[in-house]
């Protein structure tokens, strides 16, 4: 087959690329809730005639392309949910329903993942293997991944390889990334509450402050990652909520502290943990406050295999030679495609989604969030060609 084949055949599918995404856009639904576009991608999926499965990990999707000749099985998987985002892109498609929106892309992602499976379908004959589209709920955060796997995804048939893509608004159109080894990093969240005694505010000498405590832990907490972790280590610590009292005049019980960590490395994850255990405690008995804490994994690092990146760096080479290929990116966002990457080794790639003469450069999770639709092509004949290539291909493409 042609390597410009899905190049060409994309740019018969923009028009429609565009309009489901929009679709989707305006009616964003959050994890396991994805009733609507779980229900379209199952419609889409078997009039292809794919083999298709429904209420996989609750409402996530599976369909099932069957190549025309012996080789594979790869995994391609797509993320459905929105976000508890309040829309402000004044966008014509902006969302309809109040308090949700696609405001990480995921919109695009479905929008591509049913184009792919209509343009393989259209050449299965001369597919090698097979194709096992997934259609993921509750991306974030959720663990959407593991409801899936736990409902028996990898299985029946088990995927050799398992893909995955990312628009990404950190970058502009014609910019991906296919990077062997890590590229996102493990997040874990924390929960911290700090005992006090209450009281007057005016009479603060009768009481044991947890605010005052709250603020030196949060303090102390960021000596962590400059004074515990070598600087050639990767890794975060961010305070993102204190909640405290709801009167001015009280000073109140308690305080919580929640946020975020964030590594590449078990070995880094475990001494900042250890010594964010160390300082909660040592800060709170110091200011006469009892601490109880909770910290609990998100998702794993996200680690590609570094034979198939490096196979598919070469083929955007050879077949996407216009595309601006980054072999060694990383960030310190997570992702739960890492569940299945741990089950199963594959890739997952970024999409340069951005366009800053547009005005479309607003961060994944920001309310004004919107990308440049041209990254939907590009996604798609990338993902497209990639199946193909670990499907059968050779090490030549051919």
């Amino acid at each position: 087959m042609a390597s410009n084949h899905f190049r060409d055949a994309v740019t018969r599918h923009a028009g429609r690329l565009s309009a489901l995404r929009r679709d989707l856009h305006s009616h964003p639904e959050l994890g396991f809730q994805e009733f609507r576009t779980a229900g379209i991608v199952a419609r889409e999926l078997s009039g292809l005639g794919l083999e298709v499965s429904t209420g996989v990990g609750k409402t996530g999707v599976v369909g099932v392309l069957e190549g025309g000749r012996p080789g594979k099985t790869v995994l391609a998987r797509f993320d459905m949910d929105a976000l508890p985002v309040t829309e402000q892109t004044g966008a014509a498609y902006a969302s309809q329903t109040p308090g949700v929106m696609h405001a990480c892309g995921h919109d695009g992602h479905v929008s591509i993942g049913l184009t792919v499976a209509r343009m393989l379908s259209d050449v299965r004959g001369e597919l090698a293997g097979r194709v096992k589209f997934v259609f993921q709920p509750a991306e974030e955060g959720q663990g959407g991944a593991a409801a899936m796997i736990a409902d028996g995804v990898l299985e029946n048939p088990r995927p050799d390889l398992a893909l995955a893509l990312h628009l990404w608004n950190e970058k502009p159109v014609g910019w991906v990334a296919i990077v062997p080894g890590p590229l996102f990093a493990g997040g874990d969240t924390f929960h911290v509450r700090l005992e006090g005694i209450g009281g007057h505010a005016a009479l603060p000498d009768q009481t044991v402050d947890p605010v005052l405590a709250a603020a030196q832990v949060v303090t102390a907490l960021q000596s962590i990652v400059s004074r515990n972790v070598s600087p050639f280590e990767a890794s975060v610590l961010s305070v993102t909520r204190i909640q405290a009292g709801e009167a001015f005049n009280v000073i109140p019980p308690y305080a919580e502290l929640t946020g975020t960590l964030r590594t590449f490395k078990p070995e880094v994850r475990e001494r900042m943990v250890k010594r964010f255990e160390q300082v909660v405690r040592g800060v709170a008995e110091g200011m006469g406050c009892e601490a109880a804490l909770q910290i609990d994994e998100v998702t794993p690092p996200v680690k590609n295999d570094p034979e198939a990146a490096r196979r598919l760096a070469r083929m955007a080479e050879r077949d996407f030679p216009d595309l601006d290929l980054d072999t060694g990116y990383q960030s310190m966002v997570s992702e739960d495609m890492a569940y299945i990457l741990q089950k199963a080794p594959g890739v997952m790639m970024l999409v340069g989604s951005a366009n800053p003469e547009k005005g479309l450069t607003f961060g994944h999770h920001h309310p004004r969030f919107d990308f440049d639709e041209r990254a939907l092509s590009v996604g798609a004949a990338l993902m497209a060609q990639s199946i193909l290539e670990l499907c059968g291909g050779d090490e030549d493409g051919n």
